[in-house]
């Protein structure tokens, strides 16, 4: 009876660690134009939240070669994109927020703001960039770029939802070729970059633990 009880305990431990590490992206911060931090290294299930705390940005994905041009999937749809979020300059409690969580971590990913002339001033993002493709890098082709290649933007936010609580989601599977699946989230972890227990690790240690009161 008392085993039962111990495993259902450990079992909402486990779900909850299963989620994986939620990384937090501040996107604009102090009226920058940055991702902080600038590039993760994010396995997969993890999160990728990011708060946007000033003017009118986007998370929009692109490549190693074409850093400020949109992602677009062999079949024809977009890459992931949260859409752009307008903060009010009055505003200083409530920040749009929005996130993807990652599917697959075979291939790096790339990002950038297609707010016209971001990209060149070298506001872009990375998730698992390599030595053989580095963040370094990625930033130098960016802010090499042409600004008549980026994409133009409206002049305030255009999507219903943008709000503190939730963004616009995105589809696919998140390899070199395709795109991860993205989702809304609300208030995503403060921890940036914290390292959590993951789901088979905590599993893996509930088994232990069960064996060790059996024997």
């Amino acid at each position: 009876m008392r085993l039962s009880t111990f495993v259902a305990a450990l079992l909402p431990v486990g779900a909850a660690l299963a989620q994986g590490t939620v990384w937090t992206v501040k996107v604009g911060e102090n009226g920058t134009l940055t991702y902080d931090p600038p590039s993760v290294n994010a396995s997969v299930g993890d999160t990728i939240a990011f708060q946007f705390l000033a003017k009118n940005h986007t998370v929009t994905q692109s490549t190693f070669a074409n850093p400020c041009q949109n992602f677009t999937n062999p079949d024809g749809s977009p890459g992931i994109d949260s859409g752009f979020k307008f903060v009010n300059a009055s505003d200083t409690t409530s920040f749009p927020q929005w996130s993807f969580t990652l599917n697959n971590a075979s291939a790096p990913l790339w990002f950038y703001c297609r707010q016209t002339g971001h990209c060149e001033s070298g506001m872009v993002f990375a998730v698992n960039p390599t030595p053989q493709k580095t963040y370094a890098q990625f930033l130098a082709n960016a802010m090499s770029t042409n600004s008549t290649n980026s994409t133009t933007s409206a002049t305030n936010g255009t999507s219903s939802s943008s709000s503190a609580s939730g963004g616009s989601s995105a589809s696919g599977s998140g390899s070199g070729t395709t795109s991860p699946s993205a989702s809304a989230t609300g208030k995503p972890d403060n921890g940036a970059g914290a390292v959590r227990l993951g789901g088979a690790a905590i599993a893996m240690t509930a088994m232990g633990v069960v064996a060790g009161v059996l024997l």
